[in-house]
């Protein structure tokens, strides 16, 4: 039998991601965030609306989503109580964090920046995805449980960067799960994953499925049209 109960949080189980935003000086603030998923290359990110990083997305409307692994969960925790905000919110002083200057060097991490970019990565991060703002809505005004102001801002990925040691060996467009290893929250908990425990049904056909812009040619065409003419009944 369940019982009802009424949990402070619901972090379940999500990856965490380390976001990079452009500072108003051009410097990058970096900072754990434990709200993502993705549709496509298409991303939901949920954010505090008195953090940094909600401050440069809506001035700069550019970011870089590192994604960490399990063996840098000291250096995350490093970040967790960093503020890039000189003014501290009331909720965050009573949390205990603290204003940070300079969080790369504070956390241990190393900045890497790209020729064509102005936001620094994180270089000990195996995955970084380059992304833009699409939409920033107020989230979870009605939400009496909710204590501070948030916002659900969607990003559009326009690149993905991955360390070629992660992929698989015969396709270099596909993270190779067993060879990457998600940090994961899982109520204010840091968790690693455990070895592979089954092949899910959904990847008993080719993820290329999943891609119908890798086609060429009339093939290519003849798939979006047909997804075209499918998607109008779902209001797309």
């Amino acid at each position: 039998m369940k019982i009802n109960i009424e949990p402070s949080i619901m972090y379940f189980g999500t990856p965490v991601v380390l976001i990079s935003t452009l500072n108003k000086d051009g410097t990058t603030n970096i900072a754990p965030i434990s709200s993502a998923w993705w549709l496509g290359w298409s991303c939901m990110i949920g954010l505090d609306a008195t953090s940094k990083s909600t401050e440069n997305l809506k001035r700069n409307g550019q970011c870089i989503l590192n994604l960490a692994s399990g063996d840098l969960a000291d250096k995350v925790n490093n970040l967790a109580l960093l503020t890039g905000s000189k003014e501290i919110p009331v909720h965050k002083k009573l949390l205990g964090y603290k204003h940070s200057k300079d969080k790369f060097i504070d956390s241990g991490f190393t900045p890497k920046r790209e020729a064509s970019e102005s936001i620094n990565r994180i270089d000990e991060c195996k995955i970084q995805l380059s992304a833009i703002v699409e939409n920033m809505n107020e989230f979870a005004k009605n939400d009496t449980r909710m204590a501070i102001p948030t916002y659900a801002i969607e990003l559009q990925i326009t690149q993905v960067n991955a360390s070629p040691d992660i992929l698989l060996s015969d396709n270099e467009n596909r993270i190779d799960p067993n060879k990457w290893n998600p940090l994961i929250m899982n109520f204010r908990k840091l968790y690693s994953l455990s070895s592979e425990l089954n092949e899910s049904r959904l990847a008993i056909k080719s993820e290329d499925l999943y891609a119908p812009w890798k086609r060429k040619g009339a093939v290519r065409f003849l798939t979006n049209r047909i997804l075209k003419f499918s998607n109008k009944k779902y209001g797309h």
